[in-house]
């Protein structure tokens, strides 16, 4: 029911009350006494049910107000029926929270709800059982003053959350979490931690089966390349089918020795993720090193080669990793690329980013093929790869190398136009090599 109260009819009400009292007054010759004595009851009446009012509010557990007729009544009704909105609205609102923190707790994963300075405002049970983390005893407690992981501060303290977080349980060692951060309301944090050990073993299993099958493949290889060797040089001659066979079981086992190879490196690339063992890189000589090693390759083809390096720009990094990376890059652009063909190497600072690049002229790629690029094994002209002696693994390694060292690979091209790979380093690894060779040689003074 709607009730509108204006004042006007307030007014028109009070003044009827006022002149009804003192014309009643003005009957019996006490005008002026009645009009008091009817303004005093007025104010009575009002603060006899103000302090109704006032005792309700504050004193009363009752839920529905005092009783009353005319505009103290309408006060009640209106104010009673406040109440029930509220009411409702509380309902639906408990209700709406009983649904999250249900959908919450049926989650796979703990979860945390994090204050923008990260402090604790709400968590699961799951929160307790794989961070130890109970709500709502540490409410209001920062996260990184409970979880005292290293690399978890390290993680907070880049404040960049596009990748997870893994680290350690701290309440069981053998539980393998993955953290992961994210934007939350308008000044909230979402934290989420997943159980990821099954994976964790899963992946290790994989990575020491690649590693110990290539170590065992590798001796039965050279005995094989050794006997024939050893039988493609003997005095007597060879039929010329035997000849031809002997030549395509070399080729083949070369092919092999070099896909054991690539395997070996996948997997030291993958052991060595998390160890931490950067060191100064010269990259422009690294990069003519590796582009004077690739013109081996290049003897039948004849490819015209150029060099754009900046000399005073280096990184850190694992050089053994970069500089198989870079290789992979190179030789690729070298092995897909038409005879007489076109390859630009550059090394050059762009903008805050430190940019290696291989450009060729060569057929291209397909940009159905591109996303499928770093996978392993996964090779865009199968036949073509096995002419080339392709493995299919040189640009998982790049990916792999890239990752440790928190690079980023761009590829690009145009089918018939050539192609562009490009790998881009973080500012936090550049360094100019002019000062460090300036402090290297101040130290081999002093000593």
């Amino acid at each position: 029911m709607h009730f509108r109260l204006s004042a006007r009819s307030v007014f028109i009400r009070l003044l009827l009350v006022l002149l009804l009292s003192a014309a009643l007054g003005f009957i019996f010759g006490v005008a002026l006494p009645a009009l008091l004595i009817a303004t005093l009851a007025l104010l009575i009446w009002h603060y006899h049910h103000l302090f109704k009012l006032i005792d309700w509010l504050w004193k009363s557990k009752a839920i529905s107000p005092p009783q009353s007729e005319g505009i103290w009544g309408r006060i009640y009704d209106g104010l009673y029926r406040q109440i029930k909105q509220q009411r409702n609205k509380q309902k639906a609102l408990n209700e709406r929270i009983r649904r999250f923190r249900d959908g919450a707790e049926a989650l796979p994963d703990a979860a945390l709800v994090l204050a923008d300075d990260l402090t604790i405002q709400w968590g699961n049970k799951k929160a307790h059982r794989l961070l130890g983390i109970r709500w709502p005893g540490d409410l209001g407690q920062r996260i990184d003053n409970l979880l005292r992981a290293p690399e978890f501060a390290k993680y907070l303290e880049t404040g960049v959350y596009d990748a997870p977080c893994l680290l350690v349980s701290p309440v069981n060692n053998e539980v393998q979490l993955e953290l992961r951060l994210m934007a939350y309301g308008s000044d909230q944090i979402l934290l989420l931690a997943r159980d990821i050990s099954r994976i964790h073993r899963l992946e290790e299993m994989r990575r020491d089966f690649v590693a110990n099958v290539s170590h065992e493949l590798k001796t039965p290889l050279t005995v094989v390349r050794g006997y024939v060797e050893m039988i493609q040089t003997t005095e007597h001659a060879l039929d010329p089918h035997w000849l031809q066979a002997f030549n395509t079981i070399e080729s083949q086992v070369t092919r092999m020795d070099r896909l054991v190879e690539q395997l070996l490196i996948l997997s030291r690339v993958e052991i060595q993720a998390d160890v931490e063992t950067n060191t100064p890189i010269a990259m422009p000589r690294l990069i003519s090193q590796l582009v004077d090693d690739a013109q081996w390759l290049n003897q039948e083809k004849q490819h015209k080669i150029t060099l754009e390096l900046d000399e005073s720009l280096g990184i850190t990094g694992v050089d053994t990793e970069i500089k198989s990376a870079c290789a992979n890059l190179i030789s690729n652009a070298i092995a897909y690329t038409q005879d007489s063909g076109n390859i630009q190497v550059c090394w050059r600072q762009d903008g805050n980013k430190g940019i290696f690049s291989v450009k060729d002229d060569g057929p291209g790629i397909r940009p159905e093929d591109i996303n499928r690029l770093t996978e392993r094994f996964y090779r865009v002209d199968k036949s073509r790869s096995r002419d080339t002696g392709g493995s299919g693994l040189g640009l998982a390694i790049v990916k792999h190398v890239l990752h440790h060292h928190n690079a980023e690979l761009g590829i690009s091209s145009k089918v018939g136009k050539g192609s562009e790979f490009v790998i881009y380093f973080e500012q936090s690894r550049l360094i100019d090599l002019s000062e460090t060779q300036v402090q290297e040689g101040a130290a081999l003074t002093d000593a």
